[in-house]
């Protein structure tokens, strides 16, 4: 098991990674916090120059709500790699994951939820590695995995 510090570190690492990879820049800065089975993710200076000047477009609204949807529709995209670093680094699968980011100060956060009980590393079905809990995708995973838990 490791330890909370390890978690965060490894989490840190690999969001900053993806970013750089996914997204074709990584954060200025970037915090992980462990509280329970939720993680929080604080990137600062995330934007580029073309997403500054996207969010500045007048009225500011539109340009912020396009900045957002843009961001949100890559992250939706890519969310399987997204949990799977986050269950590597955790070593618990994820449940859920929220984001959001700031056009004004240029910050964006992730709270990752992930399952305290369920370690199984194989869906039921044989199939793919299990990377949501079981992913209720496959019933016979999920039962499998309920049966787990109980």
């Amino acid at each position: 098991m490791k330890t909370r510090g390890e978690v965060e570190a490894a989490v840190c690492e690999g969001i900053a990674r993806f970013m750089q990879d996914f997204m074709g820049r990584g954060p200025k800065e970037i915090r992980t916090h462990l509280f329970g089975n939720l993680l929080l993710v604080r990137q600062q200076g995330i934007l580029t120059p073309a997403e500054v000047s996207l969010a500045a477009v007048q009225p500011t609204e539109k340009g912020r709500d396009m900045l957002k949807s843009v961001r949100t529709y890559m992250l939706e995209a890519s969310r399987l790699r997204i949990d799977a670093l986050v269950e590597q680094a955790t070593e618990l699968a994820c449940v859920s994951m929220h984001h959001d980011i700031s056009t004004v100060t240029g910050e964006e956060v992730f709270v990752f939820a992930r399952d305290r009980h369920c370690t199984n590393s194989t869906r039921a079905c044989g199939a793919e590695p299990c990377c949501q809990a079981c992913a209720a995708t496959c019933r016979k995973c999920h039962d499998a995995c309920k049966a787990m838990i109980t």
